[in-house]
């Protein structure tokens, strides 16, 4: 570190003070500081000279140039006479550290040194360094009360209208942010309003729903029951073509019935009236009891269904009928849209969290990323020839991520277009009733 001595000054009378504020002005503007950080290096280092002029003259000021490298300071050092008694007064030694960016004061000397940091574009090579010497010692002002007195009321008179300028400033913005807030307020009740709006319009539908459902479910049961009558032949035998359009209606019943099903199944959820009975499960005889289920869906000259044993998975602690609904309808899912291959439904147990995966893997049409989030979206399908030929609700998978949501897990899916989808049930251990909301 490389320290420059710029000036020395004594301070043996009160004119000393003046000439010293005088030359911090001079100083500071051949250091380039700001006009703002004229008046401050000025008014700091005169109110640290008049302070060490109270306790005794013969003080000295001395200016100094730090270089530090990349960073250079003027460092002001302003002590009282020798012998000097007491402690430099508080209110200078406030006003320098308000002004200065560093002050080190010196209780047994007594002085304090003031630092400023050198603005970055003003930086004082040697060259610099010998023309602002010989400047300084070319212009030496000379103490002038009444002219120095005049020029801080300039200054005075200019940091006024600045202050006055600035407060302006503040009450415009003061309107502004009033006005905003205004606005902010009225958008947050619209905010509300439109929320409150739509949690009575989900009550509707979730009301319509259930209600629509129950509604639906009397008819269909019946036009179920008399198909089923009318193919038993229990009232005579039927033409082939009789018995035909009874399958149609059958099936179309039958479809009917599960798009009934489903809706029942989210309006309760969404109206958070479906209850989980956690009981222990065997994933063993789920996976049997699951294989009796969906047979009658394989074709077993297209695609193979294979389940794994199970018998390596400890028990669970959760809803058995849940996980069964979400499992057939990830199977139902894959046989759909696999046309040849293999559809594998197996179980593991993740080492490291302790949860259980149920994955349900096919080798069929494969999903694009696109796609992805889509199918977990209510009523939404995705553009395809086999979509077309399997119709659905798009109802399934919304299903099965709520339901999932109610035990504590969760769903995730990865899939290839062309290669096949894998689809998963992730559940902990032991199912967690969630906590009462607080009132």
């Amino acid at each position: 570190m490389k320290i420059q001595r710029l000036l020395n000054l004594a301070l043996d009378n009160d004119q000393d003070v003046v000439l010293v504020r005088q030359r911090a002005r001079q100083v500071s503007q051949l250091l380039g500081f700001s006009q703002q950080d004229q008046v401050r290096i000025a008014t700091a280092v005169s109110e640290a000279a008049r302070a060490a002029c109270q306790l005794r003259f013969g003080g000295r000021a001395v200016f100094q140039l730090r270089d530090a490298g990349r960073v250079q300071h003027l460092e002001v050092t302003v002590g009282a006479g020798p012998a000097a008694a007491g402690a430099l007064p508080q209110d200078a030694l406030v006003t320098a550290h308000r002004l200065m960016d560093a002050c080190d004061v010196n209780p047994d000397t007594p002085s304090i040194a003031m630092t400023k940091v050198l603005p970055p574009q003003a930086y004082i090579d040697g060259a610099r360094l010998l023309d602002l010497g010989a400047q300084l010692a070319k212009d030496s002002p000379v103490a002038n009360t009444y002219l120095e007195v005049h020029l801080q009321n300039r200054e005075l008179a200019a940091a006024l209208a600045e202050l006055r300028e600035r407060q302006e400033d503040l009450l415009s913005l003061t309107r502004e942010l009033e006005d905003t807030n205004r606005g902010i307020v009225a958008l947050y009740a619209e905010i509300e309003d439109k929320a409150e709006r739509l949690r009575k319009a989900d009550e509707m539908k979730s009301r319509f729903l259930s209600n629509t459902s129950h509604e639906l479910r009397t008819p269909l049961s019946s036009i179920r029951a008399l198909a089923q009558l009318l193919l038993g032949r229990m009232d005579g035998d039927l033409t082939p073509e009789q018995e035909r359009q009874v399958k149609y209606i059958e099936s179309a019943a039958n479809d009917l019935s599960e798009l009934v099903n489903d809706l029942l199944d989210l309006a309760k959820i969404e109206a958070g009236k479906v209850e989980v009975h956690p009981a222990p499960v065997l994933v063993e005889n789920l996976f049997r009891a699951l294989k009796g289920m969906l047979r009658p869906l394989v074709d077993d000259a297209r695609v193979e269904l294979a389940f794994a044993s199970g018998e390596d998975i400890p028990p669970i602690d959760s809803d058995e009928g849940k996980i069964a609904q979400i499992l057939r309808n990830f199977i139902s899912n894959a046989l759909k849209f696999t046309e040849r291959g293999a559809v594998n439904v197996s179980a593991a147990v993740d080492a490291g969290s302790g949860e259980i995966r149920f994955s349900v893997a096919d080798s069929g049409i494969g999903i694009s990323p696109d796609n992805l989030q889509l199918i977990f979206e209510e009523f939404s399908q995705i553009e395809h020839p086999l979509q077309r030929r399997s119709k659905g609700t798009g109802l399934g998978l919304p299903l099965c991520r709520k339901l999932a949501d109610l035990l504590g897990g969760r769903v995730e899916v990865s899939s290839q277009v062309g290669q096949g989808s894998t689809f998963s049930l992730v559940l902990p251990r032991r199912f967690t009733p969630p906590a009462e909301p607080s009132n």
